[in-house]
């Protein structure tokens, strides 16, 4: 092989190697949200099966807490598990459910209670890559609200792509949650710059 060919085979698996570990990453993110929907959709049956009654409810979410923190960290706070649960309530259909967003995108989603607002940032975040961050921008910024009241839609739409940012997977490495999910301590070389992908 020539000097040339070599170089464009190591390029070509530089270029696998990394797409693999961006592709692994964004799928352990959707895992851990399809995990916390089956949690919550688990605890949302086992509290209807206590009938209506509120103090069931309540004592069943604190007693998988008191059990599942020790174990697993304070990802399973009695705080989370409610979370879980309105985000069941919230996405019921489980294929509703989208690959392309993270677990921060869906707690700010369960927030809105206007399922056609949480349906137009679910579709713009999808379509403009929005992290979790931008999407609580556009949404503080109320760019559904602004869009409504628009003769110039297209303008307002302008406005919110040119806020976007490239999405990095290794930013959801860096979650201190993620790395309790995957029972990993918080190593500092977590965060240096491009040490994830390209460590050796």
């Amino acid at each position: 092989m020539s000097e040339i060919e070599n170089t464009v085979l190591l390029k070509t698996i530089i270029s696998l190697i990394d797409s693999t570990k961006e592709n692994t990453i964004r799928s352990i993110d959707f895992h851990r949200v399809q995990l916390y929907w089956n949690i919550g959709k688990h605890i949302f049956e086992e509290q209807q099966e206590g009938k209506d009654r509120a103090d069931y409810g309540q004592y069943v979410v604190k007693y998988l807490s008191t059990n599942l923190k020790p174990i697993f960290g304070s990802g399973y706070s009695s705080r989370q598990l409610y979370q879980f649960i309105q985000f069941y309530k919230t996405f019921p259909i489980v294929n509703a459910v989208r690959s392309q967003l993270n677990w921060s995108q869906y707690r700010i989603l369960i927030a809105l209670t206007d399922e056609d607002k949480r349906t137009f940032y679910i579709a713009e975040s999808i379509k403009n890559h929005w992290t979790g961050r931008q999407m609580e921008r556009q949404i503080n910024s109320s760019l559904y609200e602004r869009l409504l009241l628009s003769n110039d839609k297209e303008s307002v739409l302008a406005v919110a792509k040119v806020e976007k940012y490239p999405s990095d997977a290794r930013e959801i490495i860096k979650d201190p949650i993620t790395l309790e999910f995957l029972g990993l301590r918080r190593e500092t070389a977590y965060y240096e710059t491009n040490n994830l992908l390209h460590s050796e």
